[in-house]
Order: C-alpha cells, then structure tokens, then sequence
C-alpha cells in the first residue's frame, strides 16, 4: 500500500510540474473560435422557437452537419427566415467570439 501511495505522489507531483510547462496560445484560440459559426446555431435555434418556426433543430442541422459553417451561412440562413427584425439584427451582429449565452449567470450561480 505504501508503494502505491508513493507512486501516486510522484504521478502528481508530475502532472503538476507538467501542466506548469503549459502555455496558453491566445492567439490561436481566438483564431479556433473565429472560424467556428456554429456556435451560434444555439441562438439561433432559441429565437426561432420563441417566434414559433417549426423544425428549428433540424432547419439548423441540415447546413450545420458535415459541412463547414461560415459567417456567410450563418447570414445568409438568416436572412431566409421570417423573424422580427429587432431579433434578426440582433442575431445578425452576433459572432462566435462574443456569443456566451448564459454560461454568466450559471457561473455566478454556481460561485
């Protein structure tokens, strides 16, 4: 049991000096969330439920799914749906970079 307990130590100790090692490439993170439209299939999909368009989930899935995703599509399926314009400007003017839904609130919740 001790020999067990020693290496577990060791593990962490590691690990620790491992991730210290790590450095964040804010750059390339910033450049991975540019390029992913698809993040904002989720307000998407949420506004057209509130308006009451039928099929949202799979609306977005069919130019979501195996195919890349650009502002263009994201703009261009916008402007093919009927919705109030103070939500299609609004959507419109989002981009994946500013789009965190309410991960805010849950996370002042949770603290």
């Amino acid at each position: 049991m001790g020999a067990a307990f020693g290496y577990s130590i060791i593990a962490c100790k590691s690990t620790l000096k491992g991730i210290s090692k790590l450095k964040i490439n804010r750059e390339n993170i910033a450049a991975d969330l540019d390029n992913a439209w698809e993040v904002l299939a989720e307000p998407i999909q949420t506004v057209m439920r509130k308006v009451g368009i039928e099929e949202p989930y799979e609306k977005l899935k069919a130019i979501t799914r195996g195919q890349k995703v650009t502002q263009k599509t994201i703009c261009d399926f916008l402007e093919s749906l009927e919705l109030p314009d103070n939500d299609k400007k609004r959507l419109l003017t989002m981009a994946p970079s500013s789009y965190t839904g309410i991960a805010n609130e849950i996370a002042d919740s949770v603290i």
